[in-house]
């Protein structure tokens, strides 16, 4: 699986709104996760701390965010480095 975190592996999703240009591939990838403002045209983190059975996919959008706006932050506040 592309992407892929052990699916047990606690996570919090940060978006970077400095560096979100609007791309929205993170709602290709993970779309339970990502959502869009369009009126600020950029990124929306839905669920901060998504079902780790998603964990997969939220790496994915990170690992394909262009102006890698992304992170995945682990429960010591460390982010994580991009797959």
């Amino acid at each position: 699986m592309r992407g892929a975190l052990p699916a047990e592996a606690p996570m919090r999703v940060a978006a970077d709104l400095d560096l979100c240009q609007g791309h929205q591939m993170c709602l290709i990838e993970a779309p339970e996760v990502f959502g869009f403002d369009d009126d600020a045209d950029q990124v929306v983190v839905l669920t901060e701390h998504p079902d780790p059975t998603w964990a997969g996919k939220v790496a994915t959008a990170v690992q394909y965010c262009p102006t890698r706006a992304l992170s995945i932050i682990d429960d010591e506040g460390a982010r994580r480095a991009r797959p």
